[in-house]
C-alpha cells in the first residue's frame, strides 16, 4: 500500500517565484529548473534564518531524514540555475501554508515581515 506523503509546512509564499539571467527576453529560454515550496522553505530556514536541520525539521513539521533530503535537492537545483544560467522557477510541491496565525508558525515566522 502507497501512503501518502506528510505535508510540509511552509510559513508563507516567496514574494517573487521566478529567478534568472538579467537580460534574458520573456520566452527566450524553454529550460528552467522548477524549485518546489517546500525546497524554498528549506532554504530559507536554513541558510537564511540559521537554523539547524533539526529546528527547520520541526517547523516545517516533518522528520530531520526528510529535511536533509529537501535541502539537499534544493540546493542543486539553485547550483545548477546559476552554473547553467536557467531560469529557477518557484513553484508546487508537497506543502501546506501555516495556519497558526495570530501565534506565529515559529520564530522565523513572515507573516509581519516587510523587506
Amino acid at each position: 500500500m502507497n501512503e501518502a506523503r506528510k505535508k510540509r509546512r511552509v510559513c508563507s509564499l516567496p514574494r517573487n517565484n521566478k529567478y534568472g539571467p538579467l537580460g534574458m527576453r520573456s520566452g527566450q529560454s524553454k529550460d528552467f529548473i522548477n524549485l518546489s515550496v517546500d525546497e524554498y522553505e528549506t532554504i530559507r530556514l536554513i541558510d537564511y534564518e540559521g537554523y539547524d536541520q533539526e529546528e527547520c525539521s520541526k517547523q516545517m513539521n516533518v522528520a530531520r531524514t526528510t529535511v536533509q533530503g529537501i535541502y539537499a535537492r534544493a540546493r542543486l537545483k539553485i547550483s545548477k540555475s546559476l552554473v547553467e544560467g536557467k531560469v529557477l522557477l518557484i513553484d508546487g510541491g508537497n506543502y501546506e501554508l501555516c495556519t497558526d496565525y495570530p501565534r506565529r508558525c515559529g520564530r522565523s515566522c513572515m507573516k509581519d515581515r516587510r523587506f
